[in-house]
């Protein structure tokens, strides 16, 4: 029978106040605690014992939910910041307020079409998952289409996209589209001048039919910085989570930084129209790209039981108009200056 180990008060009065020191919050300047649970905890002090500096993002949502949970021996209080809870509050509210928007769209068999654009990396498809986060999938699709095969290469360049046109009562998101043909396949050679010219002349035509034919459609461009995008590759070689996102033309994006930029010029000063306008979105900060992305396109639409319009404005820093941005590279494109992407 195996002898009990003698008690030794010392060493638990010892351990408690260990624990006790450990389970002390460290206060952050402008932060708010939220509570986590204690295997995260874990996992990072296994990684401060090997020496490693671990980065740890929560989960969207997590602080929000656990923010008025109390502390128990399996949780333990972390500190986030402000603009965190601030930002999953907003987006929490916008995601409701989506979905009274498509319950209106189902109602009334619209067809709602928006299309993402941008350079790689800035942020499009983190948006499009916001939107159609809590949306239901019956009336809501995204469509990201692979490259052209033979027989569709042989098409009308439009075909394949008109097939994924929205039908009554259904939102679709295009994650790239038609303007494929106005940016990357010029710059990266995939396409001809000729080509390339005859789209931009033919797309006006394309979108004022599908909008007077009723489709309610949306023009967004994802402007980020070319320092920014870099910082964003670099993230996506590291990060296992990220890493199908890498596709060969990335490096290419930055090496041909200003032929993009010339290119998006033309596109904006030749598809900019009244009956389909471009919404450019500044996506260097992705919680503020998204959440004033999803407050345009509310602030666009009628539905039952809207909120106020104040709750809708947009941050001029962040969204601006097609027109605007025209204005903005005439003034900055032949001066050296930096243009956003």
């Amino acid at each position: 029978m195996a002898k009990k180990k003698p008690h030794n008060k010392k060493s638990k009065k010892k351990s408690k106040a260990l624990a006790a020191k450990e389970a002390e919050p460290i206060a952050v300047k402008d932060e708010k605690v939220a509570i986590i649970d204690e295997k995260t905890v874990n996992k990072e002090k296994q990684s401060q014992k090997k020496g490693k500096k671990l980065k740890r993002n929560l989960s969207e949502h997590t602080s929000l939910k656990n923010l008025d949970k109390k502390k128990s021996k399996k949780r333990r209080a972390v500190w986030v910041k402000k603009f965190t809870l601030v930002y999953e509050q907003e987006l929490h509210k916008l995601q409701i307020e989506l979905l009274k928007w498509q319950k209106h769209v189902i109602a009334n068999e619209q067809r709602v079409l928006l299309l993402f654009e941008g350079r790689d990396a800035a942020g499009k498809g983190g948006t499009i998952k916001r939107i159609i986060e809590h949306m239901n999938p019956r009336g809501a699709r995204v469509v990201a289409l692979l490259k052209p095969s033979d027989r569709e290469r042989t098409q009308w360049y439009f075909q394949r996209y008109i097939q994924q046109l929205p039908s009554g009562g259904e939102i679709v998101l295009f994650d790239r589209s038609w303007y494929n043909r106005a940016m990357v396949e010029p710059t990266m050679g995939f396409c001809t001048d000729e080509e390339n010219k005859r789209f931009l002349k033919d797309t006006p035509m394309l979108e004022s039919m599908l909008v007077k034919n009723g489709i309610i459609l949306f023009k967004f461009f994802f402007s980020v910085s070319k320092n920014e995008q870099l910082r964003r590759f670099d993230s996506r070689e590291t990060d296992p989570l990220k890493q199908y996102k890498i596709s060969p033309v990335d490096r290419e994006a930055q090496e041909r930084w200003d032929d993009y930029t010339v290119r998006k010029f033309q596109m904006l000063n030749e598809t900019n129209r009244t009956i389909s306008p471009w919404v450019i979105i500044r996506s260097d900060n992705k919680k503020k790209a998204r959440l004033n992305c999803i407050k345009h396109i509310l602030s666009q639409v009628e539905y039952k039981g809207k909120i106020s319009p104040e709750q809708l404005e947009i941050d001029p820093e962040v969204v601006i108009s097609g027109i605007d941005e025209i204005r903005f590279m005439e003034d900055h494109l032949m001066t050296g200056v930096e243009l956003p992407g």
